[in-house]
């Protein structure tokens, strides 16, 4: 191998988690990340053995906006910046994992002429693969039925290899995860996430759903930190702001999970095995690739989907509760998301991007 390979992508954890489980199955390599500069970003790779830039970065958007023109000017200099690292770092490879800030790199090696993977985790492509597409060698998706998205000239680019699961999620203890909150024996335990920064729509759901749920089942609540408050605990209810080390354990205790429909958390929870009730960002606040995600999830009887538009609490806690108390009915959803599962994802694309790195 030469000098080293450089890996793209960042904004959300998202973007971020994917690229540390394929990196775990490569061997040893140096490594150069080309991210936004987010605090986020440099939490997460913080211990990691490998050297980081951060480039100016623009908003991709797909409709009018006066920051468009500024963001323009961010997304040239960002190209510019991603250019001079690559004739810097000299990689054989460029890995990219999407969102606005992977373009430029993308798009600098395409013209220095170094060969990129790109990868996407959702059904429907966002903008940043759309764009990168143009420029990549490779285009991974995680969706069998992903391909209807692309045009059919770049089809022929396209490898089904699944999402990248970080190996450390597979190896939780239900029995400790039950301990850690005090979840009683005979009691379901219903988890409840958000995502990194919290739902505040399904966090006003849960709370007004909570009476009735606490009567049945016990609730652990990821809140997200903006949204945390450690006096709500009480009986069969434990809310957190965020989970760190001890999710697998969390996740290996929930008997049924309540969430968004971001393509990482469900691939996750595939898995894992974990049936799941989803609540898809609508599309007045995304571009409806949660939408698709969640559709494709129920359509194979792994989720049931609840839109957010017009649930009430008592639509909620009606479901939820139907669930837990169908112990057949969980058990075949879990089977189903597994069967969904692609668990060789992250050394599938490890393996693509040694081959092609040895091409190069």
């Amino acid at each position: 191998m030469r000098e080293c390979i450089v890996v793209t992508g960042g904004g959300t954890g998202g973007h971020v988690y994917p690229v540390l489980a394929v990196l775990d199955e490569l061997p040893p390599i140096r490594v150069v990340w080309i991210g936004s500069g987010s605090q986020l970003e440099r939490r997460i790779l913080q211990g990691r053995q490998l050297r980081y830039y951060g480039i100016p970065t623009g908003k991709l958007r797909r409709y009018f906006s006066l920051q468009n023109i500024i963001d323009l000017f961010k997304i040239a200099a960002g190209f510019l910046a991603s250019a001079l690292i690559l004739l810097r770092e000299k990689p054989r490879l460029v890995f990219s994992k999407g969102g606005y800030v992977s373009v430029p790199p993308v798009a600098a090696a395409r013209l220095l002429g170094i060969p990129s993977i790109t990868h996407e985790s959702d059904l429907q492509p966002g903008l940043a693969t759309r764009i990168n597409t143009r420029f990549a060698d490779r285009v991974l998706v995680s969706f069998p039925t992903s391909d209807r998205y692309f045009d059919e000239r770049v089809r022929s680019k396209l490898i089904q290899t699944g999402n990248p699961i970080r190996k450390v999620l597979l190896s939780g203890d239900p029995q400790k995860g039950r301990a850690m909150f005090g979840c009683p024996a005979n009691l379901p335990l219903l988890l409840v996430l958000g995502g990194s920064q919290g739902s505040a729509p399904i966090n006003r759901l849960l709370l007004q759903a909570l009476d009735s749920l606490r009567l049945t089942c016990f609730v652990v609540h990821q809140l997200g930190s903006a949204h945390f408050d450690e006096s709500w605990v009480q009986s069969n209810y434990y809310p957190v702001a965020y989970f760190h080390e001890e999710l697998p354990d969390v996740l290996a205790a929930a008997d049924l999970v309540l969430c968004r429909a971001g393509a990482n958390t469900l691939w996750e929870l595939a898995a894992l095995g974990k049936p799941s009730v989803l609540v898809p960002l609508p599309r007045e606040s995304s571009r409806g690739d949660q939408i698709e995600n969640a559709g494709f999830f129920a359509e194979r009887g792994a989720a049931v989907v609840l839109q957010q538009e017009g649930l009430s609490p008592d639509d909620l806690s009606e479901v939820v509760l139907h669930l837990l108390g169908n112990a057949d009915k969980l058990e075949r959803m879990g089977r189903r998301a597994s069967q969904l599962s692609r668990p060789d994802a992250a050394s599938r694309i490890a393996q693509l991007i040694l081959r092609a790195n040895a091409a190069g």
